[in-house]
């Protein structure tokens, strides 16, 4: 290891459409929304992350918030580079002696496993840009394989579902590559859409993003029918009709019925991996199940769903929104080992 070295951080980022985790010394130092609050006139940045949050959707003429990423990807160059920049900064908070003084950072980015050539260029320029002096990416389902504790490297079939914001990540992966997979743009996001077009067309009430996230959070469900199901929530929102302020009470089966289209194109994506799959690989799968992580694995009821459409047994990670950043890490700490996977 040279001088040079010793003045430089590794991180790993989980870079979400949703929310940015990022990783250092073993320790996720970071675990923000990916979204960054803007003077509209300077472009400054005013707050990113849970700051920013606060502010989305109830800003004035002279602020704007801004999510950078759409659909996994980098939607704003500009700001997700501010984005990376101001997360990372919070890493100096954990670090002591002559290290906090570094400016220099090698990172590890996971990325959807469907994205172009020109997408994985634009999330290493805005790294480069952030300060990364070696960016590497790998694919959001081996990290989360490797974040969960399966053995990639075995000559066994693993199959894992990782449903983040933007995209769902289906992945059959094997001899520590990925042998068939689908990528789609239904997640966490198009939940949020569906919540808030249901609102409105069934109850007459305009509600923001936020409140969809916490309808998702609190009552979300996969299936009408739950053997332990959450109480009803009250929701405020604007009446479309008088424009006046209401409060209505919803309970997860109407949020069921909301979800229903979306998750029926996430099943249909899992049996069309399973259909791509390899006889022999077929086997493993059936023996050891399917694998849940991210966010979305959170949903009441999915694993069930899932089970009974595919008659093979469901697993939730322990912890599935950080398994894929954990992941991360770990490339991160062996990467002669792992150097393999990377772009």
């Amino acid at each position: 290891m040279g001088l040079f070295d010793f003045f430089t951080t590794d991180v790993a980022i989980d870079l979400g459409t949703a929310n940015t985790l990022i990783m250092y010394n073993d320790e996720i130092v970071v675990d923000q929304p990916s979204i960054v609050a803007l003077d509209r006139m300077s472009q400054e940045v005013i707050a990113v992350g849970t700051e920013a949050q606060q502010m989305h959707e109830k800003t004035h003429e002279k602020y704007k918030t801004v999510r950078p990423l759409k659909d996994g990807v980098i939607a704003d160059f500009t700001v997700a580079e501010h984005m990376i920049k101001r997360m990372i900064k919070l890493i100096h908070n954990k670090r002591k002696g002559w290290f906090r003084f570094s400016t220099s950072y090698r990172m590890v980015i996971c990325i959807p496993s469907g994205i172009t050539e020109v997408e994985k260029r634009a999330v290493q320029d805005s790294a480069q840009q952030a300060g990364a002096k070696e960016v590497r990416l790998i694919a959001e389902p081996m990290a989360a394989a490797i974040g969960i504790g399966l053995n990639i490297k075995e000559p066994t079939g693993n199959m894992i579902v990782d449903i983040g914001g933007g995209t769902t990540e289906i992945a059959v992966i094997a001899l520590s590559g990925i042998v068939t997979d689908q990528s789609i743009r239904i997640a966490g996001d198009e939940f949020n859409d569906d919540i808030l077009n249901y609102m409105r067309k069934q109850h007459n009430m305009l509600i923001g993003e936020r409140s969809a996230e916490r309808i998702k959070i609190e009552v979300g469900a996969a299936l009408p029918e739950l053997d332990d199901p959450p109480p009803p929530i009250e929701i405020r929102g604007k009446d479309l009709m008088t424009g006046i302020p209401k409060t209505i009470s919803i309970n997860y089966q109407e949020v069921a019925h909301a979800l229903n289209k979306s998750i029926i194109k996430i099943e249909e994506s899992v049996l069309k991996a399973l259909e791509n799959t390899p006889p022999e690989l077929s086997a493993d799968i059936y023996e050891r199940g399917i694998h849940l992580t991210g966010g979305g694995a959170l949903l009441r009821g999915l694993d069930k769903r899932l089970a009974d459409k595919t008659n093979l047994p469901i697993h939730v990670a322990d912890d599935p929104l950080r398994a894929v950043v954990r992941g991360t890490g770990i490339v991160l700490k062996n990467l002669d080992e792992y150097r393999y996977l990377m772009d």
